[in-house]
Order: C-alpha cells, then sequence, then structure tokens
C-alpha cells in the first residue's frame, strides 16, 4: 500500500455521495456486507483525521423510482419508494460505522421517527461539530429530485466544503468506459462542459445547483482503498468538477 504523502486534511467538513449501486459489491441486488464493512472502514480513516463526515446515500440497489416508472407506475409512488429504499441503506451504514465505533446520526427527510431523527440542519451541523458521522436519508423528501441533488442541497445547507461522488470508475470520461475502450478521461472539468456534454455524472439539476453556489465537486473510484483518505488530504484523485 502506498503511503499518503501528505497526512493533513485539506477540508473540515465533507459530504460523501455513495450511489445504492455501490453498496451491492459484486452481487447483483441488494446490499454486500463485505462492502459496506469496506465503506465504514474507508470513512474511520477520516473521522480520525477530525474530518467532518456527512453522507448522502441512494436506493438503487433495493429499488430505482425512475425505472419503476418507466412501466407504468405513477412517478410520485415510484419516487417515494425509492426514498424508502435510501433509508434502508442508511440504516445499514449507521450500524456498520458504529460497529466501528463512530458514533452516527441517521436523518431522514421524511417523518419515522422510529428509526431516524427528522432532518433538521441546525441538529445535524451540531452532530458534525461533536464527532458524529451524519447520513442524510430520503433524499429531499420529494418526488422528481435525485438523491444527487439531495447531496448538493444537504452539502450546501451543512457548509460542506467539498462533495465526493463516488462511482466504480476512476472519474469522468468523454464516454463510458465500459462500452467504448477508447473513451477519453477528463481531469478536469467546469460545471458548464458537464452541461453543454450533457456528461451524466449527476443530473443537471444537481449539477445547476452545485455550480450557482460554486461547490466544488470530486468523482472518484470508491472502490480503490484509501482514495476517500487521499482526496480529502489535497491528492489529485479523480475527476474534480468547479469553475
Amino acid at each position: 500500500m502506498n503511503p499518503i504523502p501528505n497526512d493533513q486534511p485539506k477540508y473540515k467538513r465533507i459530504l460523501l455521495k455513495l450511489s445504492g449501486e455501490a453498496l451491492m459489491g459484486k452481487q447483483g441486488f441488494g446490499i454486500s456486507p463485505e462492502m459496506i464493512k469496506f465503506v465504514a472502514e474507508e470513512i474511520v480513516a477520516i473521522v480520525n483525521m477530525n474530518v467532518q463526515v456527512a453522507m448522502v446515500v441512494g436506493g438503487g440497489n433495493i429499488f430505482r423510482g425512475i425505472a419503476a416508472s418507466s412501466y407504468g407506475m405513477d412517478r410520485s409512488s415510484a419516487d417515494q419508494m425509492g426514498m424508502l429504499a435510501t433509508v434502508i441503506n442508511s440504516l445499514a451504514l449507521q450500524d456498520a460505522l458504529e460497529k466501528n465505533g463512530l458514533p452516527t446520526r441517521v436523518q431522514s427527510a421524511i417523518s419515522m421517527h422510529q428509526v431516524a431523527e427528522p432532518y433538521i440542519m441546525r441538529r445535524a451541523v451540531r452532530h458534525l461539530e461533536k464527532g458524529r458521522v451524519v447520513i442524510f436519508a430520503a433524499g429531499t423528501g420529494n418526488p422528481y429530485f435525485t438523491t444527487d441533488t439531495a447531496a448538493v442541497l444537504r452539502a450546501q445547507e451543512i457548509h460542506a466544503e467539498v462533495l465526493l461522488k463516488a462511482t466504480k470508475v476512476d472519474g469522468v470520461y468523454d464516454s463510458d468506459p465500459k462500452i467504448n475502450h477508447h473513451a477519453v478521461f477528463i481531469k478536469k472539468l467546469t460545471y458548464m462542459e458537464v452541461l453543454e456534454k450533457q456528461l451524466h455524472i449527476m443530473d443537471m439539476t444537481a449539477i445547476s445547483l452545485a455550480m450557482d453556489h460554486s461547490l466544488p465537486l470530486v468523482v472518484f473510484d470508491l472502490h480503490q482503498q484509501r482514495n476517500i483518505q487521499r482526496i480529502v488530504c489535497g491528492e489529485d484523485i479523480g475527476t474534480r468538477i468547479s469553475k
């Protein structure tokens, strides 16, 4: 394992966006125990550097609202089911993090007091200041908005310095590298380039919101060990999207 040259964190507060598919590991569905354990250990490493960590997780490993609406289900109902799937993933992450000794709070945009706190921005910030990991569940609580948009929104609300978007590839390419073996890796992008080229990194609403508030985004490979730690310490990992 290569050492991290600079072990001093560049950021004090980050928001990590995980897709539901990232939690599947090599499975085709559901939550991989090995993958969720790996993610928890990666987060422990940066919390131990006194970095405040908030998270937004998708639900695509369990249910995708857009996919369901495409075969006739009402879009609002489908998206609400997708939001509930994110709560399942958030609770699984909470359990994995707490097994690693990290105090964790799940805050849901949909009221469900028996399993999660309601989302309250000031309470979330207070948790972060006390060293707790905060997982934002149920997206924005509204249909038609993706968890990517929820991640940018929550990052803005808690004043995160950067949003880290975890993926299965090492950054952004000009086309799908799994289909096109000649796809070109792009190291740096502006928000406007993402919008103009219609690069499917995040949905357009999320990119526009990040652009409006100059929130830097880093797209990186989650599966490479210590990548999160390296980014937090200022290494040039993945693709950076900014002004």
